[in-house]
C-alpha cells in the first residue's frame, strides 16, 4: 500500500525473518529520511544498534516505514512522504509516528517490526491498526543510530503481530534477556485504571478483556502533569542548530511544534522537571503492592485521515504518556471490535525492569483472548 514504505532494499530480501524498520533509525547503505524533508537523500554508513543486532541474529530488514515527520506527533501524516493509510480501518489514520510499522504488519506485509516511542508512538499505531506494540523500560534497548526526539523519554521497541513476536524480538534487542512464564493469571494482583476516561465501546471491550485476571481490583491512578515542558525543551535542544535557516523545510505540523518548543522558558522546564519528579513518587504510592497496572491503550478507536492531529494529540496520549514519563514497560493488545468496528487497544505496565512480566501476562491475556 502506498504510504507505508519509504524505501525498500535492492534486489531479493536476504534469507532470514524480514522486519520493517521505522525511517527513524538508520540502516546502512539504505535511504533514511527521519520523515523529514532535510534528510531525503541521507544514506547513514552504518546501521542503528538495534538493526545491527537483528541482522547479525539473521533477520533481514524489509524495507524502511513511513513516520510523523522527527517522530513528534501521534499521526503520521506526514507533509514530505504522505499519511500512512490504515490497512484494517481504509479512510482512517494508522496512528504516530511509528505508523508506518504498524500498517506494514497490519496489511501482512510482514509479522514483525521495529518502532519508537517517547510519549505513545509505538502504542498509538499498534492500537489503531489492531497489531501488538510494546514501549520497553526506558534505557533497556539502545537508541544509538536512531534520531532522537526527547532522550530522557525515547526507546526503541518491538511491534508485531503477536506478544510473542515481541517478545522474540526484545530477546535479540536486549542480549540476556530471559523471558518470564506464568502458570496463570491467577498468579498477578492487577490494578484497573482510566477506563471510565475511554469511548463506550473502548472501555467495554478493555473491561471484558481485564476481567479475565482473578487478581483485580479497579485504582485511583494519576494521569501525568499537563506541564510537559520537560518533553519540549528536550526536542528544543535536538533541533536547536538544525531547525534555524530550514524553516520551510519542515512541516507546518512540526514547524509550528518546534517553534513552541523553543519558546519555553527555563522557568517551565523547571516546574515540568519537578512535577515529574513528584508524579514517579504519587504513580509508585497508588500502584504499590501490585504486579501490573491495566487501563485502555487509547481512549478512542483509529479517528478519520483527514482529523487534526494538534487537536488529537494530548487525548491520544493521555493513557501512554504517564508510562512514558515513568520509565515503565508498556504493552498495547488488541482486544476486540469498538466504535465502528475498529479495534480497541489494552495496555499492560508494570515497574521498570518488568518487562519479561509484561510480556509474560500479555502473552497469557492474549491467548484467552
Amino acid at each position: 500500500m502506498e504510504g507505508i514504505w519509504l524505501a525498500r532494499p535492492d534486489g531479493a530480501l536476504e534469507a532470514g525473518e524480514p522486519v520493517a524498520v521505522k525511517d527513524l533509525l538508520d540502516t546502512a547503505g539504505l535511504a533514511t529520511t527521519y520523515g523529514s524533508a532535510l534528510f531525503a537523500d541521507h544514506v547513514p554508513a552504518a546501521s542503528a544498534d538495534t538493526v545491527r543486532l537483528l541482522e547479525e541474529a539473521g533477520y533481514a530488514v524489509a524495507g524502511k516505514t513511513n513516520l510523523h515527520e522527527f517522530a513528534y506527533g501521534i499521526s503520521s501524516q506526514n507533509a514530505h512522504y504522505g499519511t500512512v493509510p490504515n490497512p484494517v480501518a481504509p479512510g482512517r489514520l494508522a496512528g504516530g509516528s511509528s505508523g508506518g510499522s504498524a500498517a506494514a504488519i497490519a496489511a501482512g506485509h510482514v509479522e514483525l517490526a521495529l518502532g519508537s516511542d517517547s510519549a505513545g508512538s509505538i502504542r498509538i499505531p499498534a492500537a489503531w491498526c489492531g497489531n501488538v506494540g510494546f514501549k520497553p523500560t526506558h534505557g533497556l534497548v539502545s537508541v544509538e543510530g536512531c534520531f532522537p526526539l526527547a532522550p530522557s523519554y525515547d526507546v526503541v521497541g518491538p511491534m508485531a503481530s503477536t506478544v510473542g513476536g515481541c517478545e522474540q524480538l526484545l530477546g535479540t534487542l536486549v542480549p540476556g534477556f530471559e523471558p518470564a512464564e506464568l502458570e496463570s493469571l491467577e498468579e498477578l494482583e492487577v490494578g484497573i485504571a482510566w477506563l471510565d476516561r475511554a469511548d463506550p465501546l473502548v472501555r467495554e471491550r478493555v473491561a471484558e478483556a481485564a476481567s479475565l485476571f482473578p487478581r483485580r481490583r479497579e485504582i485511583d491512578l494519576p494521569l501525568a502533569p499537563a506541564n510537559r515542558a520537560d518533553f519540549m525543551r528536550e526536542v528544543a535542544d535536538v533541533h536547536r542548530v538544525l531547525f534555524p535557516g530550514n524553516e520551510e523545510l519542515y512541516g507546518e505540523n512540526v514547524r509550528g511544534k518546534i517553534e513552541r518548543c523553543l519558546r519555553v522558558a527555563d522557568a517551565e522546564v523547571a516546574a515540568a522537571e519537578r512535577e515529574r519528579a513528584g508524579y514517579r513518587e504519587r504513580f509508585l504510592e497508588a500502584a504499590g503492592g501490585l504486579d501490573l497496572v491495566v487501563t485502555p491503550t487509547v481512549l478512542l478507536v483509529a479517528p478519520p485521515a483527514d482529523a487534526d492531529e494538534l487537536a488529537l494529540r494530548l487525548p491520544a496520549t493521555d493513557h501512554t504518556y504517564p508510562f512514558s514519563s515513568l520509565g515503565w514497560p508498556a504493552l498495547a493488545l488488541p482486544c476486540g471490535r469498538a466504535e465502528h468496528g475498529l479495534p480497541a487497544s489494552i495496555q499492560l505496565a508494570a515497574p521498570r525492569g518488568e518487562d519479561a512480566r509484561v510480556l509474560a501476562a500479555g502473552r497469557a491475556l492474549e491467548s484467552l483472548l
